[in-house]
């Protein structure tokens, strides 16, 4: 027994000298930090896959510019760094990718490789197909039918010229067929979510058709790889119907079992818990293993295994988005690279290789084009739709590579033929996205029958119900559609207080029967409003997370699990309030566009947006600001709308604040921007104060205090300020109402993406240029307006609510010669307050450029350009005094005149 302890502790601290002194040499030792050995492989693949990640990230970027999918980067990156560029260069290659380390790259590349399948498993929804399961399944067989068809065909010459005849010929033939009928879906869904076709009916037959495609694409792949292990024909019969027997096994008890066990540990609700996870994953790899020790590739048993995770609540979403993002940023790029390092274009050195290389692209893109085409024209789809499904379904991507490195590894397919192969998935993968640009353009887009705004509404989302809606009469003057934008959980209770205030309690309310009863005696009093519709928009911004992809062909659930959109349905339930719901799940450049194309399509009147100053600080407002020399506060709200002028790190306010200048911009409807400062809602404000100073957004801010009164809660004080000083004499636009540089105008028609910097020119709303005419034609129209209002009287016609709203309004007039601080210290004479005041970007009344400097030098928020560009000079100025519990911009839309 001695003996023994003293063998093993020999035989431990022999390990730990090797250890150290493997590890005493280094850089400063003048040891080649990147030099392979085997005891320490470590360095170099650190190395490596810093070179690897920087290749495709690059790439990326360049690519995504014009739209092209990231997989694209990641082929192209490595066939760069293989032998056909980087490969050249001397010494490259045995120094970073030497030969003795392409087994470790390799183990961590299949790894990875097994992670993504289940992830595609993940992705898989297979409820898609019921949606349309005979024109899916007619267009996904017919095609691959015919591609199998044509791959076979040119398998003939092409195993003649370039494939030794020690390699059968039925197992070339088969590889072939393979990668000819299959399609990438993966990459599929990731082209259909970029160019916004998922709520198309194009995209509806493809994604189902793709499902499909994908399903029995693996099956042929893993009959395939079976026949090729087998050392007899009944050991590949042995092995399909294990393989049978398996994948039943696997689709009926362990995917009841592992529902039933996501509901125990509650990960169905909460999402996957720890245990589940565990579980999850001991199932992935016994997959794996045990279709790879039965002669068929581990990454069928990964793709097995997501297939069976279970969907409910949204548990193979989330269990996606804990997986996606190493195997994307890491794993994916590495597989890539082994795939570069056996690519070599440069074996394509003559033209029968070219004119092989030629013709397979051309086969493999009119077989599935060809075929596609027709079924779906069959099936009652317009040409233009059936050549867009026949396009989409020519992807090739990863799917083909994993196919063809698998022949490779095989010994099926030579470099040459293998780096034609890669080519031709090159090529077809990249035309796809052009192709259904020109194709299909979103002019031509027809809306699938399952969907809304993006499938997602539950009213009646083909209905456009831009020309449907009613004008506004005497009879019938206030708003009574409106669209609320729901995009963070933090927007959330300004959302509702704003919905609150613009749809006023029911009739039947005792509190609402007691104040009518108290303020009015008359039935004519009476309160008459109309029909109140809310449609409430959920934005998500869509990345290139697989997540994001699952969560868009997936809105039909969504919407009835998110929980912002829940708070909302609740909401309006108890509130006696019509809500509609819809849900978008669009790139963040599209937002802008989306909820202008909302608006538009379901003919809202107006479009509630949400603005919220998590960390500012409006509690002091018992400063006079009506004199010059009010003291100086160091404190700066907008540092939390925008970041200080001293810190220009990222901030999100800034962001939002571009959203909501593009929707300004953008839309076609009024606006009306509600800013809450505390983040609570401000729900204790029932006073409005709104200075009235001229111009189409003051008039729609005076409209809109008189349609709010309506609300027997809700009084207000409306002013109309002017300037008593000559300076007042000649009414003229504002200079903020044109872009400061022409290049702003061309950022916005292109989707510019505002970097955040505090000096950066915003896109911003452009109105021609106005002239005498118009301005007096505004003024005459503030007149009209103001004396309606202000010398209301009443009349047997007037309408009830308007003369219930007016008794609860104090107007006045007031005259100043600095009307901002005017309006400052008349809005602080209530408390709380809620203000209501126009953007005043166009037409306006007045030019308060130089009053609000000096209010800006009073608070120490000098430099502040974006938001006065955002909301206005007013509206800025009741910002930064804080006299304001909340405060509502509104923005008329935008006509040359009234």
């Amino acid at each position: 027994m001695p003996d023994f302890s003293n063998t093993l502790v020999g035989l431990v601290s022999g390990l730990w000298k090797r250890a150290t002194a493997s590890g005493q040499g280094g850089l400063l030792s003048g040891v080649d930090p990147s030099s392979f050995t085997t005891s320490d492989p470590l360095r170099l693949w650190i190395i490596q896959m810093g070179i690897i990640i920087m290749m495709s990230q690059l790439l990326s970027l360049a690519l995504g510019k014009i739209r092209q999918p990231k997989v694209i980067a990641e082929v192209l990156g490595g066939i760069l760094l293989g032998p056909t560029a980087m490969g050249r260069i001397p010494g490259f290659t045995q120094h970073i990718f030497p030969s003795q380390s392409i087994p470790y790259l390799s183990l961590v590349a299949n790894i990875g490789l097994c992670l993504f399948l289940f992830i595609v498993g993940l992705e898989i929804d297979l409820s898609t197909i019921k949606r349309n399961v005979r024109k899916s399944l007619f267009i996904a067989l017919s095609a691959m039918a015919l591609s199998f068809a044509l791959g076979v065909a040119i398998s003939i010459p092409l195993y003649h010229n370039f494939i030794p005849s020690s390699v059968k010929y039925t197992y070339f033939m088969l590889f072939i067929g393979v990668s000819f009928s299959i399609t990438a879906f993966p990459v599929l869904c990731r082209i259909l979510t970029a160019l916004k076709l998922l709520d198309t009916t194009v995209g509806v037959v493809v994604l189902s058709a793709g499902v499909c495609n994908d399903v029995v694409g693996w099956c042929l792949l893993a009959l395939t790889v079976a026949l090729v292990n087998a050392t007899s024909g009944l050991t590949a019969l042995w092995i399909l119907l294990t393989c049978a027997a398996f994948t039943a096994f696997l689709m009926w008890p362990v995917r009841i079992a592992l529902l039933r066990f996501a509901r125990f540990t509650g990960s169905t609700e909460n999402g996957p818990t720890m245990f589940f996870m565990t579980v999850t994953i001991l199932i992935f790899w016994a997959c794996s293993f045990f279709t790879d020790i039965v002669g068929v590739n581990a990454i069928f048993g990964a793709f097995l295994a997501g297939l069976i995770v279970p969907r409910e609540g949204g548990l193979a979403i989330a269990l996606t988005e804990k997986l996606e993002d190493m195997v994307s940023v890491i794993f994916l790029p590495l597989y890539f690279t082994i795939s570069g390092l056996n690519t070599n274009l440069g074996l394509l050195n003559n033209g029968i290789t070219w004119g092989f290389t030629f013709a397979i692209i051309c086969m493999d893109f009119a077989g599935k084009f060809t075929a596609c085409t027709i079924t779906s024209r069959i099936t009652g789809m317009s040409w233009r739709e059936s050549g867009t499904v026949g396009s989409l379904m020519t992807c090739k991507g990863l799917v083909e590579l994993i196919v063809l490195n698998i022949g490779l590894a095989a010994g099926i397919l030579t470099p040459r033929v293998f780096s034609m192969f890669v080519f031709e998935a090159l090529v077809l993968t990249f035309m796809t996205t052009p192709l259904v640009s020109v194709l299909y353009p979103p002019e031509r887009r027809v809306r699938a029958i399952a969907g809304g705004v993006s499938r997602a509404s539950t009213g009646d989302p083909d209905e456009d119900k831009s020309d449907s809606v009613s004008p506004m009469t005497d009879d019938q003057p206030w708003r009574s559609r409106f669209t609320v934008v729901l995009d963070r959980s933090d927007h959330m209770s300004g959302m509702l207080v704003a919905t609150q205030l613009v749809c006023p309690p029911s009739l039947k309310s005792p509190l609402v029967a007691t104040l009518q009863s108290n303020t009015s005696t008359r039935t004519s009093d009476k309160v008459k409003m109309p029909e109140i519709s809310v449609g409430a928009l959920r934005l998500i911004e869509l990345s290139d997370r697989t997540s994001d992809v699952m969560k868009s062909s997936a809105v039909d659930t969504l919407i009835r699990t998110d929980p912002l959109l829940n708070v909302f349905r609740t909401f309006g339930e108890l509130n006696d309030i019509p809500v509609s719901l819809s849900l978008s799940i669009v790139p963040y450049d599209d937002m802008p566009g989306t909820v202008a194309d909302h608006a538009r399509r379901h003919g809202s009147q107006l479009l509630l947006l949400p603005w919220l100053s998590p960390s500012s600080n409006f509690s002091n407002t018992s400063e006079d600001l009506s004199g010059p020399h009010s003291p100086k506060i160091e404190h700066n709200p907008f540092e939390a709308f925008f970041g200080g002028s001293k810190h220009t790190g990222k901030s999100a306010a800034v962001i939002h604040s571009h959203f909501v200048r593009r929707v300004f911009a953008e839309s076609k409807t009024d606006v009306a921007l509600f800013i809450d400062p505390a983040g609570t809602g401000t729900g204790s404000a029932r006073h409005i104060f709104c200075p009235f100073f001229g111009g189409p957004d003051d008039r729609l801010a005076l409209e809109f205090v008189v349609q709010l009164c309506a609300n027997p809660r809700i009084s207000a004080t409306i002013v109309r300020m002017s300037k008593s000083s000559a300076e007042s004499g000649a009414v003229e636009r504002p200079s903020l109402a044109h872009l400061e540089e022409k290049a702003s105008i061309e950022m916005l028609d292109s989707g510019y993406q505002m970097p955040i910097l505090p000096n950066t020119t915003y896109p911003d709303t452009f109105y021609g240029q106005a002239d005498t005419e118009m301005h007096f034609q505004s003024e005459t129209a503030n007149n009209v307006l103001w004396g309606r209002y202000a010398n209301f009287q009443l009349s047997d016609d007037t309408p009830p609510s308007l003369s219930a709203a007016l008794s609860r309004i104090k107007f006045s007039d007031h005259s100043s010669p600095l009307p901002l601080h005017s309006a400052i210290q008349l809005a602080s004479e209530h408390k709380p307050v809620l203000v209501v005041v126009g953007r005043s970007r166009r037409l306006a009344g007045e030019d308060h450029t130089s009053e609000l400097q000096k209010i800006l030098e009073e608070r120490g928020c000098v430099g502040q350009d974006v938001i006065r560009k955002t909301i206005g000079d007013p509206a800025t100025a009741f910002v930064v005094s804080g006299c304001a519990t909340a405060v509502v911009v509104l923005q008329a839309l935008n006509v040359d005149t009234d």
